[in-house]
């Protein structure tokens, strides 16, 4: 199981995961920084268990339902389950080649300005479903971890290597250099994604709803392949349709 690095960042600002399955599996991650555990009462065993299981010690406040639901953000799905953490260190596009030099084949997945927080953390469950070796998203225009984030991916934000960059066009290049070859998803695109070669190393890259990748980036691939949907449709929602990519990537390896 691939683990982000700990953060010792010790005076970065907290948040709240919320959720069981998120919960469970920031406390089943040693380099995640849980502060406080919050619980109903009958979900208090469950997570002393957890907390024993994998020798944790942190404190746990057992709350009524009411006031858990005041303490988070309106209409989370919270299932008598909250975590006060911090942020986890995300890995270095450095550190995400250096996984890859290790590995004959592998995949990554790059988000170009794809901004919704849920989304983000629907493909990061499955990034993780398809054995994506990391996630790569532009640092200024894509959001900051979250509960929401979280409970979108089903805990899975606990699994995945994931690299913020500055600028993704070098980045791009940066992966080209270590032998990967960059295939953006495009619903212009000629060319259909099953009828590629899926050995070796590839970047995909999947732009905004609407807007897909920016020009620029789209240039710097090697590659623009679409999914063979029906003309009925215009195109899908973004983690969807990178659900639907990263197992076609992932199957015939």
């Amino acid at each position: 199981m691939q683990k982000h690095k700990n953060n010792a960042n010790n005076n970065q600002q907290s948040f709240f995961l919320y959720g069981r399955h998120p919960v469970m599996a920031a406390i089943g991650n040693p380099h995640r920084n849980i502060i406080k555990l919050y619980c109903c009462k009958e979900n208090s065993e469950e997570i002393k268990k957890a907390l024993s299981q994998n020798k944790r010690n942190i404190s746990i406040s057992v709350i009524d339902r009411k006031d858990l639901d005041k303490m988070l953000p309106k209409d989370s799905v919270h299932q008598g389950f909250a975590a006060q953490c911090q942020e986890l260190e995300n890995f270095t596009l450095d550190e995400i080649c250096r996984l890859a030099d290790e590995k004959t084949n592998c995949h990554i997945l790059i988000l170009d300005q794809v901004t919704d927080p849920q989304n983000i953390g629907a493909i990061i469950r499955s990034c993780v479903a398809f054995d994506t070796l990391a996630l790569i998203l532009q640092d200024k225009n894509s959001p900051t971890e979250s509960g929401a984030m979280a409970k979108a991916s089903a805990g899975m934000i606990e699994q995945l290597p994931i690299c913020r960059v500055t600028n993704l066009s070098r980045a791009i290049n940066q992966l080209k250099d270590s032998g990967f070859w960059v295939v953006g998803m495009d619903g212009y695109a000629t060319t259909y994604i099953d009828g590629i070669n899926k050995s070796g190393k590839i970047a995909i890259i999947m732009g905004s709803e609407g807007k897909g990748m920016r020009r620029l980036i789209e240039e710097n691939c090697d590659l623009t392949v679409k999914l063979p949907i029906s003309p009925k449709v215009e195109s899908l929602n973004v983690s969807t349709a990178a659900a639907i990519t990263l197992y076609e990537i992932n199957k015939n390896k």
